[in-house]
């Protein structure tokens, strides 16, 4: 299990002008257990230095709600009945479909929400694409009152003993760029996904690492490698 999980090895850093020049602009050189100890920090340094908190050009539907906190970028799409709330970002051209909840999440340049996504606390890199009904969860269950977590997130990878400790009591999910999910799926919590992975329908994995380019068909490919896409095994 590595010491350290780096950003920069699953997500890209935003590019749009205004936000690669905050401290998302370095997104990718923070190691993620850090990441989540310093991100309202990270948050409210972009709040001051963008100039607008909601882009001009995004396109927002009345009934949807943004937080007081949200940065929206250009060309972002908000659907019908979806509420985006405390200090998530959403970056150029992102979207996200009616009836979702986005709580304390980065969602990276052109990825996509389906429809009736629930995500919180959670990383999510250029270009992936979450379909309908996809959960990331991000507070254990071993929590006496999940109301108010202690209980720290922590990841496994196959074949290791030792797990990486998140030092947080919430997090979700760090999603490669470009990665892919099918629908109605539960991800976390605790769950590191490398870029470029597929993630069928109907599984539900926390607490684990997934190299890059898996492809995940149901749950017990976790316990014997996950399947690399072009057929190989994921060891």
């Amino acid at each position: 299990m590595p010491s350290l999980i780096r950003i920069g090895d699953y997500v890209s850093s935003p590019e749009q002008a205004g936000m690669a020049h905050t401290a998302y602009g370095r997104l990718e050189d923070y190691e993620l257990s850090a990441f989540l100890r310093d991100w309202k920090a990270i948050h409210e340094d972009a709040l001051l230095s963008l100039p607008d908190r909601i882009h001009p050009s995004a396109v927002i539907h009345p009934t949807a709600n943004i937080g007081p906190d949200v940065i929206v970028g250009p060309g972002v799409r908000v659907y019908e009945f979806s509420t985006v709330r405390r200090g998530s970002v959403l970056c150029a051209g992102a979207s996200v479909g009616f009836g979702c909840e986005v709580t304390q999440t980065f969602v990276g340049d052109g990825a996509r929400l389906g429809h009736s996504v629930g995500v919180g606390h959670s990383v999510i890199g250029a270009g992936a694409h979450l379909s309908a009904q996809v959960v990331v969860a991000a507070i254990s269950l071993l929590n006496a009152d999940m109301r108010h977590p202690i209980t720290e997130i922590v990841l496994r990878a196959d074949g290791d003993d030792e797990p990486y400790r998140c030092k947080a009591p919430a997090f979700g999910a760090l999603i490669g760029d470009r990665t892919q999910t099918g629908s109605t799926l539960t991800l976390g919590p605790g769950l590191a996904v490398g870029r470029d992975c597929r993630l069928s329908s109907g599984i539900h994995v926390g607490g684990r690492i997934i190299p890059a380019s898996s492809f995940v068909r149901q749950a017990r490919d976790l316990a014997i490698g996950p399947r690399r896409l072009g057929g190989q095994p994921g060891r």
